[in-house]
């Protein structure tokens, strides 16, 4: 039992180390995604900065629900599970309609967006350390039986599917021109954060 206690510890610890990091990258990813988005009237690039402030919080609250359990024990850490998914799905059903909300207006009044290679380029790098950061955190939760944790994975795969729409957006209008390329590409992550939404809600429900 100590044996196994201090096992679960070590992969505890694993999990802190590895929700800092998020947080490290996140806070750099959101302040130039938004920024960039801001200056370039870049709509996917706006949500993709917002995300990250999601990515944020949800690390956060994890970092919350790791120290319950290691103070108060696993029980005490449950609720604060509970109480992370309900915060996450909300966030995610909020910027899914300020996404629609954008681009409807967007496409309405055929406003033209400028190039951002700054933003292109977070959204470049966004790729792989997502990709590093969801597996990672996948394990993690399977060795932990945390399903709060796999929802936090779960907001890192988001960012990685927004990071892939960015780039292939920012491509195409640098490519194209097309004014109405941005609003578009918004538009696709739409699904997935409503998707991502509905399951972090449905998971309370069964609580």
């Amino acid at each position: 039992m100590v044996g196994h206690d201090h096992d679960r510890q070590r992969l505890v610890r694993a999990a802190f180390r590895l929700e800092w990091l998020t947080i490290g990258w996140m806070a750099v990813e959101a302040a130039v995604a938004v920024v960039s988005g801001i200056l370039a009237r870049s709509i996917t690039l706006i949500a993709f900065g917002l995300d990250g402030v999601i990515e944020l919080a949800s690390a956060g609250i994890l970092i919350w629900r790791l120290s319950s359990e290691l103070r108060f024990g696993r029980e005490v850490a449950e609720s604060a599970e509970r109480i992370a998914r309900r915060i996450a799905g909300g966030l995610l059903f909020a910027l899914a309609a300020y996404v629609v909300v954008a681009a409807g207006r967007s496409m309405w009044r055929g406003e033209d967006t400028a190039s951002s290679w700054p933003g292109l380029a977070v959204a470049v790098l966004a790729i792989p350390i997502m990709l590093v950061l969801a597996r990672r955190k996948l394990a993690l939760a399977d060795q932990l039986g945390s399903r709060a944790m796999r929802a936090d994975a779960a907001e890192s795969l988001a960012c990685l599917w927004l990071s892939l729409v960015v780039v292939v957006g920012l491509v195409a209008d640098f490519a194209f021109g097309a004014w109405w390329i941005d609003p578009v590409t918004s538009l696709a992550i739409v699904w997935f954060l409503v998707k991502e939404g509905r399951e972090a809600w449905e998971a309370e429900k069964l609580d």
